[in-house]
């Protein structure tokens, strides 16, 4: 391949050096199996018989990290959320190409290799005014540590992918009567009338005892369930060989010592471990302990009372869990919050009050009088009065009387009649190509479901915690 791009297939030198390049490297595989490099399991994702390995995740991962602003990149590592999703972007990214390729192989797609040579020459990195230059491709290499080989695999995958994937991104055309509908439906105003009745222009007094109990009784706070948890942690760079297998050696060790019944926080002091006990842990609340990560503490809450995990590889270390002590959901006794049901009781006699004048002023609508505070507007799905209103605006029909609640307020409504949109063709267009998107997304969205039903994905897990999580 190199020499192709090269136009220097022909020459006897070129062909030696090449002979050369690749006994060398067979070797080196050689070597590498020879000292168990190559027996170890790389696999990120299993994409049914094949496999998305770490370095490709990695290598995927720089990929979208250098498109990127610095501010992008720098919110990648030090926010949570913003890091996890570029690790779903990734992963999903990877696994839809890898559903594709198996695709290819199974339909029996074939890619040339002057159908690469072709690709490559014709990337725009590689090229001066629209010429492929062999220095250029050389350099590129060179600066991303990449080999030609990993190049060659990457557009050919591209090539088989779009094979797979292309009928299912062809724009699909879209009838003018449903972007017509569409249009009339999104720009489509509607004229109503509505009144607002708050709660807060309700007052009421402090409440007896027993109307606390009453509510109390209706209204119960759920306590929710709570766990004491402990663990075992021994520190060790699982990227690293040497500290992988000393820390897997010593944590098996103090593993043994636990089921030969000594105590975690006994086992964890003679293998020089560190011992943690957490007490009320609930589900979905953030702990400060930097060990407990998201996946550890739900897999605390699969656990039975009494119950110890099996040893655990986290990339920084290895863990053991145990669930110490479980506190089932109940409800909480109304001593303990008597004091935080008095203002709960306040807002509902307030609704209740709010509701009874909201209904009157429905009643006097339908009886054909006029009410007092209205409020008239022209609105559209999306703007014009508040959410509630809008929504059952559009849900009824002309001439209807309806109530809305808010968070803080019922709207009694009265529905008139809509004023069309009219014609505007930038709009109708640029709602088009919207539809036609959805359209061919709706498409792909299903072929992915059946690929996968295919090739069934699933993470390892193993690997997953070892090298991604932290």
């Amino acid at each position: 391949m190199l020499e192709y791009l090269r136009n220097a297939a022909d020459k006897p030198v070129a062909k030696v050096l090449m002979f050369i390049l690749v006994f060398s490297f067979v070797g080196w595989g050689a070597a590498e199996w020879i000292f168990s490099g190559a027996s170890r399991d790389t696999s990120l994702v299993h994409v049914g018989n094949a496999d998305v390995s770490v370095q490709q995740f990695n290598n995927e991962k720089s990929i979208q990290l250098a498109a990127m602003s610095k501010d992008e990149q720098r919110a990648s590592y030090t926010d949570p959320k913003k890091a996890a999703e570029l690790t779903n972007s990734v992963i999903s990214k990877l696994t839809t190409n890898q559903l594709a390729l198996n695709r290819a192989k199974d339909l029996k797609f074939f890619v040339s290799e002057k159908r690469i040579a072709e690709e490559i020459k014709n990337d725009p990195q590689f090229q001066i005014n629209g010429q492929f230059q062999p220095w250029i491709f050389d350099m590129v290499l060179q600066n991303s540590g990449a080999r030609e080989k990993d190049v060659i695999n990457s557009v050919r995958g591209k090539v088989l992918s779009n094979m797979a994937l292309g009928a299912v991104n062809v724009s699909l055309p879209v009838p003018q009567f449903a972007v017509d509908a569409a249009y009339n439906a999104r720009y489509t105003k509607r004229g109503i009338k509505y009144s607002t009745v708050k709660f807060s222009d309700y007052k009421v007094d402090e409440p007896t005892e027993e109307q606390l109990k009453i509510y109390h009784s209706s209204h119960p706070t759920i306590v929710p369930e709570t766990r004491s948890v402990s663990y075992v942690f021994f520190a060790a760079d699982n990227s690293k060989p040497d500290e992988y297998d000393a820390g897997y050696k010593k944590m098996q060790e103090i593993e043994d010592m636990i089921i030969s019944g000594d105590g975690m926080k006994a086992a964890a002091e003679k293998g020089n471990a560190k011992y943690v006990n957490i007490a009320n842990i609930a589900r979905g609340v953030k702990v400060s302990d930097k060990v407990l990560t998201d996946d550890l503490i739900a897999k605390l809450f699969s656990m039975e009372s009494g119950g110890e995990s099996e040893l655990i590889e986290l990339k920084e270390g290895f863990i053991i869990l145990r669930v110490d002590e479980v506190v089932a959901e109940h409800n909480a006794e109304y001593k303990d919050v008597k004091k935080s049901l008095v203002d709960g009781w306040k807002k509902a006699e307030q609704r209740k009050k709010a509701y009874e004048k909201a209904n009157e002023k429905l009643i006097a609508l339908n009886n054909g009088k006029t009410i007092k505070d209205v409020e008239s507007a022209s609105v559209s799905r999306t703007e014009g009065a508040p959410l509630e209103v809008l929504n059952v605006a559009f849900a009824g029909k002309n001439g209807d009387n309806v109530i809305a609640e808010d968070k803080g307020a019922f709207y009694v409504v009265s529905i008139g009649k809509d004023t069309m949109p009219a014609s505007d063709k930038t709009k109708k267009e640029s709602l088009r190509k919207e539809l036609e998107k959805m359209s061919t997304r709706f498409v792909q969205d299903d072929y992915i479901r059946f690929l996968k039903h295919e090739y069934p994905v699933k993470i390892n897990k193993r690997n997953y915690e070892k090298f991604i999580t932290k």
